[in-house]
């Protein structure tokens, strides 16, 4: 025990580093964990203060869960949940890779950090704004796109009531507003290689495509199978924003853009039941963690020292 504290003593600089993102994890990852009990209750505020409420309010077992399941929209909604998220996840990782690649090639470092700086702007941008932005392209009066269409004696096109083009405009607005983000990381990875390895690459006469395929690719594959594993895990959670603000809860659309959170927001709305919701965290929470865990099991197969644990 002496020895305990005398480490905590002797790394107090290092701890105090860390404190405040221990802190934000206990208040904001871990505490929270105690609501997941709402999921099995008939939540009612009308106990006192919110432990109060949790602690007495009434078990009901899985009754809130069956708002999802037994819906008829489970199905479409799980659907799109999955398969926009396995595109977000595929083309992102490529897509974010490449630029960081290329960025990397660039001979100019100062055309290069301009680029990257153009690239990373998005992320900043709240999905609010970015809806308004859409809208500003998409609109039937006076959108951007309708207007250009017009031009070429094209009829316009009522974006927010044909749902065939939904799939394609929330994958690009989700690559351009996360690409330059995830690029940021690749590239920091990539710049971190050893230059050695490329000179002797070019002294055996290896070209640029070789030096990527053999060096740059294998050198970054640990991190590309962390960040995938752990984009698995929240396959079951959607950007709210993303398909909410950007088509903005238009209603013909619901068949390509309602997803598990919009649908249970749309519910929560209607019923004011914050068991239901607190059900669907606790459901998407728990197949995240199963899907990180099967995902890193067959990973820990193939490459044991590429997987997380």
């Amino acid at each position: 025990m002496a020895e305990f504290f005398k480490n905590i003593v002797r790394n107090r600089a290092m701890l105090f580093m860390v404190l405040p993102g221990t802190l934000w994890f206990f208040f904001f990852a871990y505490l929270p964990m105690f609501g997941s009990v709402i999921a099995f209750k008939q939540f009612r505020n009308s106990h006192g203060n919110f432990f109060e409420n949790v602690i007495y309010s009434k078990w009901i077992g899985l009754k809130n869960f069956e708002f999802l399941f037994k819906t008829e929209d489970a199905y479409i909604i799980t659907r799109n949940t999955i398969l926009y998220n396995i595109v977000f996840i595929s083309l992102g990782l490529i897509v974010s890779v490449f630029m960081a690649i290329i960025l990397s090639e660039l001979a100019s470092k100062r055309l290069a950090k301009l680029y990257q700086t153009g690239m990373f702007m998005p992320y900043f941008l709240s999905w609010v704004i970015v809806g308004f932005f859409s809208f500003s392209f998409l609109s039937v009066d006076f959108g951007v796109l309708n207007k250009i269409l017009g031009t070429f004696g094209i009829e316009p096109i009522f974006w927010y009531s044909d749902a065939k083009y939904w799939p394609y405009i929330l994958t690009f607005m989700s690559l351009w507003k996360s690409v330059g983000y995830s690029s940021v990381v690749y590239l920091a990875a990539i710049v971190g290689i050893d230059r050695s390895y490329y000179e002797a690459a070019m002294i055996d006469g290896a070209n640029k495509w070789q030096q990527i395929r053999n060096i740059t690719l294998p050198m970054i594959k640990p991190l590309i199978i962390m960040l995938t594993l752990l984009a698995i895990g929240r396959i079951f959670y959607a950007d709210f924003g993303l398909f909410y603000e950007v088509p903005r809860n238009s209603g013909p659309l619901f068949p390509v853009t309602n997803v598990i959170d919009t649908f249970v927001y749309r519910g929560l709305k209607t019923t004011g039941e914050l068991g239901m919701a607190a059900a669907a965290g606790f459901y998407q929470s728990a197949i995240g963690f199963l899907l990180v865990v099967i995902s890193n099991y067959v990973v820990r197969k193939v490459s044991k020292e590429n997987a997380l644990f």
